[in-house]
């Protein structure tokens, strides 16, 4: 049976990030994927102009609609947009049976706030307690944590903050560092493995964060043990950004095209 992974998240018309990175995401990793929309936003590689979030009562029923009937092997969180959507989904999560991994999009590539602070707060307190994995890059780990960072070990810091907050692991992305490599540290509550890559020059970076949190979540719905799905995921999302299509005239999508695992 082919597996089935499922997106909690935001449209982006323009295919690059969200829901449409997700599915497209899925579908290279060979798994089924379904998408509950969240919000709606318009947006191109150069801007974001609006922002419009859907009722939590209507996402809460394309939950229930699609694991009634199609059960993901696990699923993913992107832009929930409110902090009345992040604790609808997150009673909706305490009955999942299936891995969450949380991907708590803050802020769009273009600097448009998508989260304000009240659901900053509802993350922590009501939605990381029920992640399998929270995958923040370095400004989201230090607006959930509070704590600066400045080095691999502040990031190791804050990865071990948020496992004390519930998550039972932890991702802090390393793209917003100033260094010229781009390592990611996974801490799963016990142990520490660290993914290092070189950082690639280019604008063409939009749907970074959900595509490569979109192939983790394919990855574990495909079975695979978490160090393993982040393996795979971070050599996807490096091929996908070397090999970018360059498209648009801002900062442009990845390649989700680009082959899964590529070395």
């Amino acid at each position: 049976m082919r597996p089935v992974a499922l997106t909690i998240a935001g449209s982006d018309p323009s295919g690059g990030a969200g829901l449409q990175a997700d599915l497209k995401t899925f579908h290279q990793f060979g798994v089924y994927g379904e998408a509950v929309v969240t919000l709606v936003t318009v947006q191109n590689s150069v801007r974001v102009s609006r922002v419009e979030v859907l009722s939590p009562e209507l996402v809460l029923e394309q939950i229930a609609a699609v694991v009634e009937d199609l059960p993901p092997g696990a699923a993913k969180t992107g832009a929930l947009g409110s902090a009345e959507m992040v604790e609808a989904v997150a009673r909706a999560a305490a009955e999942f049976r299936f891995p969450l991994v949380v991907d708590p999009v803050m802020v769009s590539k273009h600097g448009q706030p998508l989260l304000p602070e009240t659901a900053v707060h509802a993350i922590r307190e009501h939605l990381l307690p029920r992640a399998a994995l929270v995958t923040p890059n370095i400004p989201e780990a230090e607006a959930l944590t509070g704590i600066a960072i400045r080095s691999l070990d502040d990031m190791r810091q804050a990865a071990r903050r948020l496992c004390e907050m519930g998550a039972r692991a932890a991702l802090i992305k390393g793209g917003h560092a100033s260094r010229e490599d781009s390592t990611d540290i996974l801490f799963d509550g016990a142990e520490w493995r660290d993914y290092p890559a070189t950082r690639i020059a280019t604008q063409h970076t939009h749907g970074t964060g959900c595509t490569f949190s979109a192939a983790i979540t394919a990855g574990l719905a495909r079975g695979q043990a978490m160090g393993e799905a982040v393996e795979r995921a971070k050599r996807f999302i490096q091929e996908a950004i070397r090999t970018n299509p360059g498209l648009g005239h801002g900062a442009g999508p990845v390649n989700h095209f680009a082959k899964e695992g590529a070395e």
